[in-house]
């Protein structure tokens, strides 16, 4: 019942994607919606295949993957460290709970061209600045993964005499695990956006930099085919690791 329950929603989320798609195309085709302005999505598939296929955009691919994929493995290893350590220090988290919950009202791309002048014009600010955006939320989740740890199980732990290590490994880490990939599917999120939106401002590589490009050279085709690659990637990405957190989430409760 629950598994037909799943299918149901996912093929809910489909239709909707899929019918926004083509009330798009419709009024994009029917000249409701200016060329001008918005290209049907068909066409952005095409010009989209035509990059790929050409390789032109592959070094820009290339720069945009690594250095997400840098900034998120500092994310998280930051936000997990920080996480445990905070939680650890009841006074320091009291000091820092204001300033967490006020964290992302802070704008932090107006650091980025002092990033450029300390480090140069290269990945390592935008890896900062994607790290800067990631890492508090891995850390909020790990601390929250942290508090929701049953109190018994802890107990029963001293009570078999478990060493450190094995009540980390038994109780603490599949206690938390559930905030854990969240806190990861956080940092994967703002990871994204740290990244592509500094690559709009000063990078000189990146699909974010080649989308701001082909804006300036009112290249819509490009443009648009850029925007539609970070969507489906993104999307994909997403929508993958909700139905694996579910998978596990399902695991959890048969266990």
């Amino acid at each position: 019942m629950k598994l037909k329950r799943e299918h149901a929603l996912t093929l809910a989320r489909l239709g909707v994607i899929g019918g926004a798609v083509l009330l798009v195309e419709a009024l994009c085709r029917s000249g409701v919606i200016n060329p001008l302005t918005l290209l049907p999505p068909s066409r952005m598939a095409a010009d989209l295949f035509g990059l790929l296929a050409s390789g032109q955009i592959a070094h820009d691919m290339a720069f945009t993957a690594g250095t997400i994929g840098a900034a998120l493995v500092l994310s998280i290893a930051l936000g997990f460290g920080l996480g445990v350590l905070v939680h650890a220090l009841p006074r320091v988290r009291r000091a820092l709970d204001p300033l967490l919950a006020s964290y992302y009202s802070v704008p932090f791309f107006i650091f980025y061209p002092l990033l450029v002048a300390i480090f140069g014009l290269n990945a390592f600010p935008l890896v900062v600045l994607g790290m800067a955006f990631a890492a508090p939320a891995m850390m909020m989740s790990t601390m929250a993964g942290l508090d929701r740890i049953p109190r018994v199980l802890l107990r029963v732990a001293r009570a078999h005499r478990l060493s450190r290590v094995e009540t980390v490994r038994q109780i603490v880490l599949p206690s938390a695990a559930p905030y854990l990939f969240t806190g990861m599917r956080l940092a994967l999120a703002y990871t994204f956006i740290g990244v592509i939106a500094g690559e709009f401002i000063m990078a000189s590589s990146g699909i974010g930099h080649a989308i701001a490009y082909a804006y300036e050279g009112f290249d819509n085709n490009t443009m648009y085919a850029l925007m539609l690659l970070v969507l489906v990637v993104v999307t994909v990405i997403n929508m993958s690791l909700h139905a694996y957190e579910t998978r596990l989430a399902k695991r959890r409760a048969r266990a």
